[in-house]
């Protein structure tokens, strides 16, 4: 079955750049578009989407709002969030929305169609080398205190779990953070499983959220003090 997708941007020739790379896949499907966030919460409405790739900048609703109420809902699609350099901080507003990843909107059109396949089947998208950069630069808005974060949840991981949530959140992925810690990837992968569950998170994104958010990362991928 083909994965539905809903286009939101207030700028059309965009819009119509993303439809025809999309409609030439054959297990893909654009089924809406919206010009902002508060016509793409209409059309869900009334239509199935499996994944949103969502504009931030946008009249009437933005793409963050949009995003957190979409993803308030029962059962939402995926959101994608679709940035530029220049908007770094609207994409974490949006990963903290709830969106499952963010791209930038000149990323090649191989990655975009990744983006969404991988998203789909349940995947988060922060590629691991965006995930440094873009965190490296956002960083500093953040708290730094230098001190253990208090979530209340991370007594519960184990020495191990939190070694990998530590690799997860500086932007590695599993095949990397399996080499650094000479485990296999079905392993690391059962980590971070039950990282999700302890902490009760969705996917990685939200690691990468709350460690940041927490310092127990801080700017430039180092790990808070103990």
């Amino acid at each position: 079955m083909s994965i539905r997708v809903m286009l939101v941007d207030d700028q059309v020739l965009l819009r119509t750049g993303f439809r025809m790379v999309l409609a030439a896949q054959p297990d893909m499907e654009v089924v809406a578009e919206a010009g902002d966030g508060a016509e793409a919460l209409e059309v869900l409405r009334s239509t199935a989407v499996d994944v949103v790739l969502m504009d931030v900048r946008m009249p009437r609703l933005d793409g963050v709002e949009a995003t957190r109420r979409i993803c308030a809902q029962t059962d939402p699609p995926k959101v994608l969030i679709l940035t530029t350099f220049d908007l770094d901080e609207y994409a974490f507003s949006g990963l903290k929305a709830g969106a499952s990843g963010f791209m930038l909107k000149d990323v090649p059109p191989a990655e975009l169609l990744g983006a969404i396949r991988s998203v789909h089947s349940g995947d988060a998208v922060v590629a691991p080398s965006t995930t440094r950069r873009l965190l490296d630069r956002f960083s500093p808005m953040l708290p730094s205190t230098g001190r253990e974060p208090e979530h209340k949840e991370l007594g519960r991981l184990t020495d191990r779990e939190r070694e990998v949530m530590l690799l997860v959140a500086q932007g590695l992925s599993n095949g990397e953070i399996a080499a650094r810690l000479v485990l296999s990837e079905a392993t690391v992968k059962t980590h971070v499983g039950r990282i999700l569950t302890k902490l009760g998170l969705r996917d990685r994104v939200q690691v990468v959220v709350l460690a940041y958010e927490s310092g127990l990362v801080r700017a430039g991928g180092g790990g808070g003090a103990a």
